[in-house]
């Protein structure tokens, strides 16, 4: 079966991103999206540990200790950006100031809801972080992940069995099998991986899918 690969999922979210945006990429694979921004569009990525104006990340050699995202990766600060307070961060995350987030995801629910902090496991470590604010703060919650779990179960549910983050945030869901709509009338399918019917997809996906309009 083919599948998207994470560069290439970061790439499609990279598209959906508009001129003027103000953007927080969540920790992990949403950090890839900053590589795929193009240099011809003005766009302002946000880290919740206080940093807005990132750039992609610094070429091998060429890292700055000091200048690093929420994940603790370094990263590239663009001509006008800027490092501040925690607090001031999470002020912009709280007041509505980022027009999208980018995040990743244990579980996506059909009317949008998100977990993606804890999978309720008795040894896991609880690690909510900024998610919950962003997940309500920003415009638009775009979510990145796999498809199915390790062991082959969906992370598209009609209903999340892990502990929420958010409820009825989610906006757009980009897989490694497709890229899905969370509409009043249910997920809609934009677009799927070359090779793989809607029947196909929708075999491989635990709550109901509505073709692309």
């Amino acid at each position: 079966m083919n599948r998207f690969t994470r560069d290439q999922i970061a790439a499609r979210v990279a598209q959906d991103i508009p001129e003027g945006a103000y953007v927080n990429l969540g920790i992990g694979l949403p950090t890839k999206v900053a590589n795929y921004l193009p240099a011809d569009k003005e766009i302002f990525l946000h880290s919740e540990n206080g940093v807005l104006g990132m750039g992609p990340a610094p070429a091998p050699g060429e890292e700055d200790e000091d200048l690093i995202n929420a994940g603790k990766q370094p990263v590239t600060l663009l001509t006008g950006g800027s490092y501040f307070h925690h607090a001031d961060s999470f002020a912009m995350m709280r007041g509505g100031h980022l027009d999208i987030c980018v995040l990743g995801a244990f579980q996506v629910s059909a009317k949008g809801d998100l977990a993606n902090w804890h999978t309720g496991a008795p040894d896991a470590i609880p690690a909510v972080g900024g998610a919950m604010d962003l997940a309500i703060g920003a415009k638009q919650v775009f979510v990145m992940m796999d498809h199915q779990t390790k062991t082959g179960e969906s992370k598209l549910v009609e209903a999340c069995s892990y502990p929420l983050t958010g409820i009825g945030c989610v906006n757009r869901i980009y897989t490694d099998l497709a890229v899905i709509d969370v509409t009043p009338q249910g997920l809609r399918v934009v677009e799927i991986v070359e090779g793989l019917s809607l029947a196909q997809l929708q075999e491989l996906t635990g709550a109901p899918l509505l073709p692309a309009a």
